[in-house]
């Protein structure tokens, strides 16, 4: 959520700080700040709203020095003011934290009554008085960390400088990531790769419950305990060069045009491209013997685990269970022996998520991961990593690793379903085929983008949208209603079509407009009998459907937006585009901010 940027080198460290600290504004955030050591002096520089509120703040109050660290703040404890903006500073010690301090009232209590005076409303400050009263018992710098990270309790990465040790940096971590970066007589530390990657591509990812020392020469890792251990570094991937919308306007509708490219990007390492079988890498487990399967994530990425449970049923014979792993952590399920536990997550540090794939490791499940960042945690704690090739997402909505979550679900659903004997070598070659031209039905069903927009013009005066579908279609309209209620702000649910008589159809009027995912597959039909109940009330009907379906609809829905006809198996890859286009183009009409939509946070790592 919040964002961390720390560097000691030689040169004045401002201007790559708000470099940095542009690269995560997609994390979310509502306030920032920078603060530097220079002649032993603290200067320190904050803004509440967006970076180019505080590059205007350090116009005015230049700060200079070779050390220094940056913030980007998504509140939790206190409100989104100056005041409560990170960097957070007694004059001496200068801390900046991602996550939630759960002792932090007692802490404070305790400090307060021992003289110590706090400035802020936030959780974070204690970590600043808790680190300084440590050096006012005459500890070291280092022994005073470490001391201060022995009381803490809860969700924590940390930078801290000092004004009297120009010398050091350091940094800790405790649930959210933190990276270290390698430069030539500099080093720095970040939230994560993208953070780093205009001044480095050499990284060493810290463990939970590391701490750092940073000089200028490298680095010095230890445990809580003080015992060092050693991190490799590794080369990432990263672009250096800053993410650009190019020729879009914001980076959502960039990366919904991006879907074809990234989609087929994923697909060529799961296809095999002569015979048009599947390639998935070789699993630490058979799965002719897996008894169940367990998906766990969060938000879209759930939504993706809900698209899967049908197709892993359908095609493999295999039961799942899909959990909201806020959910899945404290219900604590029993998990058969042998169980295969599956976990979706674009950045690879979701909080709840890793949780759940611990739990889950406990109890002997082979585990596999999704993810977008094969450097994350979540990947690194897998038995068996399948990579999105989604590249960076910087809209908080996503939409580009989605698309490659379905790829690659779809593709592990039929590679499971044939390993178990559930179909044979035609029935896989037929399943992949179709998988293969979902890019180009993608970049076809892009050129309609124009009548999109004018649909989406009927919905930016109303308050709720009803979104309907059924079969594989469900997810989608359950996708298509959380997209259009995070970037537009308009309260929208979406339900399975064959409920909508068991209490949603007591909402339809002519002011509620309902959108219906309507394939011709073998539902339809039942599909177009809701569409007719809701036309019968006065409802306004947004069909999405393919060329067959318009036939069968012309006349009866009130607008129809048309995508390519494409195998039932794939359905919800190509119909997820519509529902994110019609988000946005009511949101961009509604003139709310697209890319990072108020109270929202593009990578969840504490609860």
């Amino acid at each position: 959520m919040c964002g961390i940027i720390g560097i000691i080198g030689v040169n004045e460290v401002t201007p790559f700080l708000i470099e940095s600290l542009k690269r995560l504004e997609y994390r979310g955030y509502d306030s920032a700040g920078v603060a530097t050591v220079y002649d032993g002096v603290v200067h320190r520089c904050r803004a509440e709203g967006k970076i180019v509120n505080l590059e205007q703040r350090l116009a005015d109050e230049p700060t200079a020095g070779t050390l220094g660290i940056g913030h980007t703040r998504w509140a939790t404890h206190g409100a989104a003011n100056e005041t409560n903006a990170h960097p957070h500073s007694d004059g001496r010690v200068v801390v900046v934290h991602n996550g939630i301090i759960e002792n932090f009232q007692s802490l404070r209590d305790r400090l307060i009554a021992a003289g110590r005076t706090f400035e802020s409303e936030t959780d974070s400050e204690v970590v600043v008085h808790l680190i300084a009263s440590h050096l006012d018992e005459g500890l070291d710098h280092e022994a005073a960390v470490q001391a201060a990270l022995g009381e803490l309790q809860g969700a924590y990465a940390l930078t801290v400088l000092f004004s009297d040790r120009p010398d050091i940096l350091i940094g800790a971590r405790h649930g959210p990531p933190l990276a270290v970066g390698f430069g030539d007589g500099e080093m720095f530390v970040g939230s994560d790769a993208l953070a780093l990657a205009q001044m480095t591509q050499k990284i060493a990812y810290l463990e939970d419950g590391d701490w750092v020392v940073l000089t200028r020469d490298g680095m010095s890792v230890r445990t809580v305990d003080g015992t060092v251990v050693k991190r490799e570094a590794c080369e990432t991937a990263m672009s250096g060069a800053l993410i650009g919308k190019g020729e879009y306007r914001h980076f959502m509708i960039k990366e919904i045009h991006e879907q074809p490219q990234v989609v087929g990007d994923t697909l060529t390492a799961f296809i095999n491209p002569g015979d048009r079988t599947v390639a998935l890498p070789d699993l630490p487990f058979d799965v002719k013997t897996v008894p169940k399967v367990t998906i766990v994530a969060c938000g879209t990425a759930y939504l993706a685990g809900l698209v899967a449970k049908y197709w892993i049923e359908q095609t493999a014979g295999v039961p799942v269970d899909v959990d909201i792993a806020s959910e899945f952590r404290y219900r604590e399920p029993p998990l058969p022996d042998g169980g295969l536990a599956l976990f979706i997550s674009q950045s690879g540090e979701t909080a709840d998520t890793l949780a759940a794939l611990r739990y889950c490791k406990s109890k002997g499940q082979h585990i596999v991961s999704i993810v977008n960042v094969t450097e994350s945690t979540i990947a690194r704690e897998s038995d068996v990593v399948l990579h999105t090739l989604a590249g960076p997402e910087i809209g908080v909505a996503s939409t580009k690793a989605f698309s490659t979550q379905l790829a690659v679900l779809a593709a592990l659903a039929v590679g499971m379903a044939r390993g178990r004997d559930a179909i044979d070598l035609a029935a896989e070659q037929h399943l992949m085929t179709a998988l293969a031209e979902v890019p180009a039905r993608i970049a076809e069903f892009l050129h309609r983008e124009s009548e999109v927009h004018e649909i989406a013009q009927s919905l930016i005066e109303v308050k709720d949208v009803l979104y309907l579908g059924r079969g594989l279609s469900y997810p989608i309209a359950l996708e298509g209603a959380l997209k259009l209620k995070e970037i537009s702000y308009i309260h929208a649910e979406g339900y399975a079509a064959g409920e909508m008589k068991h209490g949603p159809i007591a909402l339809v009027d002519e002011h509620m407009p309902v959108v219906v995912l309507a394939p011709s597959d073998d539902l339809f039909a039942k599909t177009a009998s809701n569409i007719e109940q809701v036309m019968a009330r006065g409802g306004q009907v947004i069909a999405v459907t393919d060329p067959q379906g318009r036939e069968r609809l012309e006349g009866l829905a009130t607008h129809i937006i048309e995508v390519p006809a494409i195998d039932p198996l794939v359905v919800p890859l190509l119909y997820a585009v519509p529902v994110q286009l019609l988000a946005y183009h009511t949101a961009v009409l509604k003139g709310t901010d697209v890319d990072q939509p108020r109270n929202l946070a593009k990578s969840v790592t504490v609860e």
